[in-house]
């Protein structure tokens, strides 16, 4: 079956999962549905981000909104709206809002 699950703004809840540095808000938009994928919009005020951290399967992350850092153990790369970054599997890596600056973007991963 098919379900429609539509973005909001004000479904954005704080997360208290401790990767986060800083106040970030999260919708997820696949629990209860997919036991494969985790897709969450994920927004990140001014300066807020997560720690270096690595995922089992690839990630995808898609910049819908804002300025961010997308960053790897020996890079760091500069993204705004529209950007798609794409994070293989085992790749230490952190993202989130420039300082100054906040960063929407869509996380899919495959579920841990």
């Amino acid at each position: 079956m098919v379900t429609i699950r539509r973005i909001d703004k004000q479904a954005l809840a704080k997360s208290d999962n401790p990767i986060f540095i800083g106040d970030v808000f999260r919708q997820g938009l696949t629990e209860g549905l997919s036991k494969q994928l985790s897709v969450a919009v994920v927004s990140f005020p001014n300066g807020a981000r997560n720690v270096f951290h690595t995922h089992a399967g690839d990630q995808v992350l898609i910049v819908t909104e804002g300025e961010g850092i997308i960053a790897s153990e020996t890079e760091e790369f500069q993204v705004t709206a529209g950007d798609v970054a794409i994070i293989p599997a085992g790749e230490r890596h952190w993202h989130g809002a420039r300082p100054g600056k906040s960063m929407t973007h869509l996380s899919i991963a495959a579920t841990q």
